[in-house]
C-alpha cells in the first residue's frame, strides 16, 4: 500500500522542480503561478501575482477557466514545502499541460530566500 509520501516521490520522479535559487526568473517567465495551498494559507501570504486554486480544487478550477484551457501554458506552482506542488503538477501533466513546474522547497523556501510576498488588502472601515 503506496503512503502520500510515495505518491508524492512518484510525483517528483515525473516533474520539473526549479530549485529555490531559480524560482524568481521561473515566477517571472511564468503565464500563471499557481498557489495550491488552502485559502487559509493563501490568505496569509503567497507570492506577489499568484492565483489560489487549492489541490483539492485544481483540476476544476483550471477545467472552468477559459484562460487556464490553453495546454502550453507556463504554470509555476507552489504549496508549502513542495508535497501538495508536486502532486498538482503531475496532474496537470495528466490533463495535458506541456509546462509544468513546481517550486522546490514551496512558499517555506521563498520565503527563507527573502523573496517577497504579497499579502491581500485588508477592508478599511475609516
Amino acid at each position: 500500500m503506496k503512503t502520500a509520501h510515495d505518491l508524492v516521490a512518484a510525483a517528483k520522479a515525473r516533474i520539473t522542480e526549479v530549485a529555490i535559487d531559480n524560482a524568481p526568473a521561473a515566477v517571472r517567465a511564468a503565464d500563471v503561478v499557481i498557489d495550491v495551498r488552502e485559502a487559509d494559507e493563501y490568505l496569509a501570504g503567497h507570492i506577489p501575482g499568484a492565483i489560489h486554486a487549492s489541490r483539492g480544487m485544481l483540476e476544476f478550477r483550471v477545467s472552468s477557466t477559459p484562460a487556464l484551457s490553453p495546454r502550453d501554458l507556463k504554470l509555476v506552482l507552489y504549496c508549502k514545502t513542495s508535497g501538495r506542488a508536486a502532486l498538482a503538477a503531475a496532474a496537470l501533466q495528466d490533463m495535458g499541460y506541456l509546462d509544468v513546474q513546481s517550486i522546490a522547497g514551496g512558499f517555506d523556501a521563498w520565503v527563507a530566500a527573502g523573496q517577497p510576498v504579497a499579502l491581500p488588502a485588508m477592508p478599511s472601515f475609516e
